[in-house]
């Protein structure tokens, strides 16, 4: 079993600081780079758990919402990553949506 645990601790650090960001923040882009993350995610979860199937696109539950969906979709996805290179490009996506989120 792969150690997910340093992944897990990134998109909670990251939800933190969305759930700390100004609305002013959020609004100019922070929150959609979250839910561009959450998507990318769940993609990413629903590939490895039912291959062949179509991915089903997360829903916009608004701005504040953001923070709880990326910590849902990561988590999901921990739970069925299969090794460590895995995991070290989820957690390079999540620093560089984190960047551009500017939180």
């Amino acid at each position: 079993m792969v150690d997910t645990t340093p992944l897990t601790r990134a998109v909670d650090h990251f939800a933190d600081r969305l759930r700390a960001a100004p609305q002013s923040r959020l609004q100019r882009g922070a929150a959609s780079e979250a839910l561009e993350l959450a998507r990318e995610m769940a993609r990413r979860a629903q590939v490895l758990e039912e291959p062949g199937t179509d991915p089903r696109q997360m829903p916009d539950a608004g701005m504040f919402a953001a923070a709880d969906q990326i910590t849902v979709a990561v988590h999901d996805l921990a739970l069925v990553l299969t090794d460590e290179g895995q995991v070290e490009e989820v957690m390079e996506l999540i620093a560089q949506a984190q960047r551009r989120a500017g939180v």
